[in-house]
């Protein structure tokens, strides 16, 4: 059997070389592309894909919120989270969202691959370095009370115009993104500012950038590692999905 991928990530070379790889796997077949969450969503709606390999920090729309929006309406779809961030909240989010498996990109070739056939055959999958990360947290938490943290206090909207005003849209350029009004986005960015103590658009973006819902601008860099100028790997070493910091 033959499974139908759609591959949602915004930067070109990683797009590219998340396609070379999942074409040279005899049992998946490329059927579409997206650079953003909504397209994402059309693309989903459109092609009725078996697995979406899934970018979470794109911009506009990210990739929990197309997640989310995607398993609603083709819950027999299958998605693979596609990430740098491994932190316990950012792998929750992905999860209530829906994904079926959570890889990160500086893993290993054969760690996609097999998330890949492991969500197509209707199985979950976690990368080892994020389960183990949650074993470990989840243990810490164990021997400690539980403490309610700020950003978990934010709603999935609120979280959305964060992202939004992060990446430089003024409230009437979020609103018209998101279908609101200019003023019910300003109140959404006033309760959230206060949610987290935040005073300026400066602390915001900072969030924004610690959390995963934006990325360091530059930290993309060539699909098995390495600039421009750096030597290739060699035929034993181990090929890299990439060492980007983009999620």
């Amino acid at each position: 059997m033959t499974y139908r991928l759609v591959i949602a990530e915004d930067h070109n070379l990683l797009r590219q070389g998340l396609r070379s790889i999942v074409s040279g796997l005899p049992d998946f077949s490329v059927v579409g592309e997206a650079t953003d969450g909504k397209e994402a969503i059309r693309q989903a709606l459109s092609l009725r894909p078996d697995v979406i390999l899934m970018d979470l920090s794109m911009p506009g729309m990210n990739g929990i919120e197309a997640t989310l929006h995607i398993k609603q309406r083709l819950p027999d779809t299958r998605v693979v989270a596609l990430t740098a961030y491994k932190t316990d909240e950012y792998v929750r989010e992905a999860l209530r969202a829906g994904a079926d498996g959570y890889v990160l990109k500086d893993g290993a070739y054969e760690e996609l691959v097999t998330a890949l056939r492991s969500v197509a055959n209707g199985k979950k999958f976690l990368s080892q370095d994020v389960s183990g990360h949650l074993v470990t947290t989840f243990l810490r938490r164990d021997s400690a009370p539980a403490k309610a943290t700020p950003w978990g206090s934010l709603t999935a909207r609120e979280r959305s115009i964060l992202k939004l005003i992060a990446e430089g849209r003024t409230n009437r350029m979020a609103a018209a993104f998101l279908n609101l009004s200019p003023k019910t986005v300003e109140k959404h960015r006033a309760s959230l500012m206060r949610k987290l103590g935040l005073r300026n658009v400066a602390e915001l973006t900072l969030v924004a950038l610690e959390s995963g819902l934006i990325e360091q601008p530059g930290t993309v860099k060539r699909l098995f590692g390495g600039t421009q100028g750096d030597a290739a790997p060699s035929a034993n070493e181990t090929p890299r999905l990439g060492t980007a910091a983009g999620a």
